[in-house]
């Protein structure tokens, strides 16, 4: 489903919002780095600015509704694993996964799109040559970021130095 891009009920920019003003990804994102699943923001997230910024725009009306009511904006998953698969933020996060390796330049993204297919194949090709994949935990969230040219010797020696061993075996990821 590379290209998967549904209608939000909020027209939220993070081209906007993660590109032009720099927000990172864990602003709104708050539960990667210490839980399984990375959590929608509350939209009390989305008033801390505003309630002061474009406070009357129609566009953000259904943010000021859920705001006043306490009812949830709903939206849509775009990343989506099936129900037998489980994925843990936290684990990538912590082991050098950056948000960029499966969510594409979202900083670049009008609408957030599947931009990989978050198949077995093409998790299973990080898990088992994480060396290619990984950067400093510092990098988690730069968008843009750029490997230096030594990367896969550096990545060999974290693995090495930190234990990481990307489980291959199917009942890591299955149920």
């Amino acid at each position: 489903d590379v290209g998967y891009a549904p209608e939000q009920p909020v027209e939220y920019s993070h081209r906007l919002h993660a590109g032009e003003l720099g927000i990172s990804c864990q602003y709104c994102h708050t539960s990667v780095e210490n839980a399984a699943h990375a959590n929608v923001p509350a939209t009390q997230t989305c008033m801390n600015c505003h309630s002061q910024i474009r406070t009357e725009s129609l566009k953000l009306l259904p943010v000021r509704e859920s705001w006043a009511t306490g009812e949830s904006i709903p939206w849509v998953k775009v990343h989506q694993l099936p129900d037998y698969a489980r994925f843990a933020h936290n684990v990538h996060v912590a082991n050098g996964v950056g948000c960029e390796t499966c969510h594409g330049r979202v900083d670049q993204m009008e609408v957030v799109s599947l931009q990989e297919p978050l198949s077995m194949g093409w998790c299973l090709e990080c898990h088992r040559e994480p060396e290619l994949y990984l950067r400093p935990n510092v990098e988690i969230t730069t968008m843009g970021y750029v490997q230096p040219t030594d990367f896969v010797e550096r990545n060999v020696e974290r693995i090495r130095e930190e234990s990481i061993l990307p489980p291959t075996n199917c009942s890591a990821c299955h149920y």
